[in-house]
């Protein structure tokens, strides 16, 4: 596909923090030259911020201490998205918008390259944020950094005869993931976002976010490892 001049980035938080006190520094270091070296350029790019791994430590502690609703843990989430986010704001100083953006539908006066975002409501991941963002900002691609290379048409795990996926729409990909959110539910690009992207001809492109040299190649408009679900 060609090469986007604004772009959205969904940033699973599990690749910031993969374990409830680990930052992944390695990753930060060579994921803020990338992004810097692709606005030096003339591109814009906004990055909504997931929870991590400490997220779910602190969902997994409140459901041992009390039957606690699906939205409080929703509201958990958010906050630690909003850590993550002050976190991936802060290594791109003066080059990024001064301020973490919580709601993605209010108009973004900048004109600073980099943008931050966190997640806003509960009833839905940060994925939702990053399509609201995108139609904030009139950007039509988001890529989906996250924990896996494919979205497949089963868990792989479970699923021997399950196939990786190098294109496909969203009216497939909605067979394999279902309609409903549940909190902290496991899927590439979630439900309600889907929806969403659907409706507004958006293309996601889903890829194994660790994996920076790959990511250089798309954003350089090449061929790369990953799946890309379009309209």
């Amino acid at each position: 596909m060609s090469k986007p001049k604004t772009l959205i980035i969904s940033l699973g938080g599990s690749i910031i923090i993969p374990k409830p006190d680990v930052v992944n520094i390695p990753f930060l270091k060579k994921f803020q030259c990338l992004v810097l070296d692709f606005t030096k350029a003339g591109n814009r790019v906004a990055i909504i911020t997931g929870g991590g791994k400490i997220n779910k430590l602190y969902n997994q502690s409140a459901k041992k201490i009390v039957k606690i609703k699906d939205i409080d843990l929703d509201w958990l989430g958010i906050s630690f998205t909003k850590a993550n986010a002050e976190l991936v704001r802060s290594i791109f100083g003066s080059h990024a918008h001064p301020k973490v953006i919580v709601d993605p539908t209010e108009k973004i006066k900048t004109d600073k390259k980099i943008i931050i975002g966190c997640g806003w409501k509960p009833g839905c991941s940060s994925d939702k944020d990053a399509v609201l963002i995108a139609k904030n900002l009139k950007a039509k691609t988001i890529v989906n950094l996250t924990n896996i290379d494919y979205v497949y048409t089963a868990d792989p795990k479970k699923d021997k005869t399950a196939k990786p996926l190098k294109d496909t729409t969203w009216k497939e990909y909605k067979n394999f993931i279902g309609g409903k959110w549940i909190p902290r539910m496991n899927t590439p690009f979630d439900p309600v976002a889907s929806r969403l992207a659907q409706e507004l001809g958006l293309s996601v492109a889903i890829m194994k976010g660790t994996n920076l040299p790959n990511l250089k190649k798309f954003l350089s408009g090449k061929k790369f490892k990953g799946t890309l679900i379009h309209p």
